[in-house]
């Protein structure tokens, strides 16, 4: 969900024609973002439409699979504030509108309340991070209205909980029943999380999911069988390839794991994966 020169869209491409081994990518590209925004350095500032739509048709020109725009700051560029949407209302309308016109959908990087009630009412397909940050960084409340209206639209919610978070639980696990009443809060709403982690952040790898799985169950409130399912049918939906995987059942394709243990009973059983399959194809086999 974000690079600035379409390596990524190399490297997707490489497996699939089975150069190398991994998993099935979907590549957002250049990710569009306001002037010295959040990852400006990903050479995506776009201070009007136009320019957006300029970046946009240079990703499809690329062969990019949606579309990623900062709708707030983020933690990891100077200068960018979290909490403070980068876009209005009209103007993440328009990106919107001329992605969906280009038959891509969009993830929209959300951390404060504002940026998240844009990007929703704006039909986003995906919500990454989610934090409800006030403007003074903290999290909460949600706004009820919005997470209504992403529940009646379908636009899932990536709250990018990685394994990491274990230790943010806070003093008598403060911070865990925090954020937990948050996620609470919008699943009762009927809103759909989605496993993910943010990978690529710092100590954050792009394998490191089976790791976090535990973490996001306890900070998501999940059962073991609906935190497998966030990571697989679920997200299939939220990324819009349910037709082609997600599930194991005749007519899809066969990309399956096969671990050690019982993942129902215990997540971290998704860690010790014995063989790999994808579409059908053993790419790897475990120790």
């Amino acid at each position: 969900l974000g690079g600035g020169d379409w390596l990524e869209l190399n490297l997707r491409d490489r497996i699939e024609a089975h150069d190398l081994v991994g998993p099935r990518l979907l590549c957002a590209g250049r990710p569009i973002t306001s002037v010295q925004g959040h990852c400006h350095f990903w050479h995506g500032e776009c201070p009007d439409f136009d320019s957006a739509k300029q970046l946009i048709d240079m990703n499809i020109e690329k062969g990019v699979d949606l579309v990623k725009v900062m709708a707030t700051g983020g933690m990891y560029t100077k200068g960018s504030k979290p909490s403070a949407a980068q876009f209005t209302q009209r103007q993440l309308d328009e990106f919107v509108t001329y992605a969906n016109r280009q038959e891509l959908g969009v993830a929209a990087h959300c951390h404060g309340s504002e940026g998240i009630n844009f990007a929703a009412y704006a039909g986003v397909d995906t919500i990454e991070h989610c934090s409800w940050l006030n403007d003074s960084g903290r999290r909460g409340p949600i706004d009820i209205a919005a997470t209504q209206y992403m529940a009646k639209n379908a636009i899932y919610v990536s709250p990018t909980i990685n394994s990491g978070w274990a230790r943010f639980k806070g003093k008598d696990n403060q911070h865990l029943k925090h954020v937990r009443e948050i996620f609470v809060q919008m699943k009762n709403e009927g809103v759909e999380l989605i496993a993910s982690t943010d990978a690529g952040i710092p100590n954050v790898q792009h394998d490191d999911l089976p790791k976090a799985l535990s973490v996001f169950a306890e900070y998501a409130d999940l059962t073991p069988l609906n935190t497998l399912k966030s990571a697989t049918s679920v997200a299939a939906k939220a990324l819009k390839i349910a037709q082609l995987t997600g599930t194991v059942r005749p007519g899809l394709r066969a990309d399956l794991i096969f671990v050690e243990g019982d993942p129902l009973t215990d997540l971290a059983a998704v860690q010790n994966v014995k063989v790999t399959l994808t579409n059908g194809y053993e790419t790897i086999t475990g120790e």
